[in-house]
């Protein structure tokens, strides 16, 4: 996630930039290291996350589950037909053939039935105590960096400067979703309203649902926060929500990745990680850089 940094600069870097007015200091040190260690954790998650879910590879709606119940929405296997085994993927009683990615895969000759690929999960073979321990070490990781963040930004105003959308966000809306609909891209110091829609919708609503089901999806919780479970549904529903989030994050890191190379990947991440960026030059000389926000 990227944040507006502010009187963060050394004389040095002010010096540098008052050669050049359009490159800018825009990422603190902080919103680069909280950036760098959500990704990691996120990455861990996912793949130790997917064998996880490879011991039981379905998704239920309730409190309960299992063969005498008919409230499975998503399911993940393997099926002996006339040609052979086949992996599928169901959703909502709709069954696909995923064979060779989802249900069966692996080298030919040595398939074997998993959900999800051994290349897609941590560890590569299957060893569920091991995903474990990676998984609750990198979701701590993800908490603690995420809770810090927070307070960091609502002492430094980080939020209400730069994340929280403004009228003149809203306005704006419609023409920013043209302007990406059409690559056209305007690199300033602020965010634009679809930047903020997005980063806020990670920060605020899918980060704080991806760690409470997985609190109340812990059996060790259940003394600590006994309501959760009664608040989400029910365990099971708790998992399927996590997982839809968990799919949800993965869908922004694919647009995010995509929003770099189309806006300029060598200025994105030159920001991203020494901090600095190039905006654009003003429409006139004696005017300032256009603010966004």
């Amino acid at each position: 996630m990227e944040s507006v940094a502010r009187g963060e600069a050394s004389t040095g870097a002010d010096s540098a930039a008052s050669t050049d007015a359009t490159l800018i200091y825009r990422q603190s040190r902080w919103t680069r290291l909280t950036h760098w260690l959500w990704a990691i954790a996120l990455f861990f998650m996912l793949l130790s996350g997917l064998q996880i879910f490879n011991a039981r590879p379905q998704l239920y709606i309730g409190k309960e589950s299992g063969f005498g119940y008919n409230n499975t929405i998503f399911a993940i296997g393997a099926e002996n037909t006339a040609a052979g085994p086949r992996g599928y993927t169901e959703i909502f009683g709709k069954r696909f053939d995923t064979t060779g990615v989802l249900g069966w895969s692996g080298p030919a000759g040595q398939e074997t039935s998993r959900a999800f690929p051994s290349w897609a999960t941590i560890p590569s073979y299957y060893d569920l105590g091991t995903a474990r321990v990676v998984h609750f070490f990198f979701a701590w990781v993800l908490t603690t960096t995420t809770l810090v963040w927070l307070v960091a930004s609502l002492i430094n105003g980080h939020l209400r400067r730069d994340l929280a959308p403004r009228l003149d966000d809203i306005r704006r809306l419609p023409q920013d979703l043209v302007d990406h609909a059409r690559f056209r891209f305007h690199h300033r110091r602020e965010y634009n309203t679809l930047q903020k829609m997005a980063y806020g919708g990670v920060l605020f609503v899918l980060l704080p649902l991806m760690i409470i089901t997985g609190l109340a999806m812990s059996p060790s919780m259940d003394s600590v926060l006994p309501f959760l479970n009664d608040l989400l549904g029910g365990r099971q529903t708790a998992r399927t929500i996590h997982f839809t989030v968990m799919l949800l994050l993965v869908a922004f890191f694919i647009i995010h990745i995509l929003m770099i190379l189309a806006a300029g990947p060598i200025n994105e991440l030159r920001s991203i990680i020494t901090g600095w960026y190039r905006t654009d030059p003003p429409a006139h000389a004696d005017n300032a850089p256009e603010r966004s926000a």
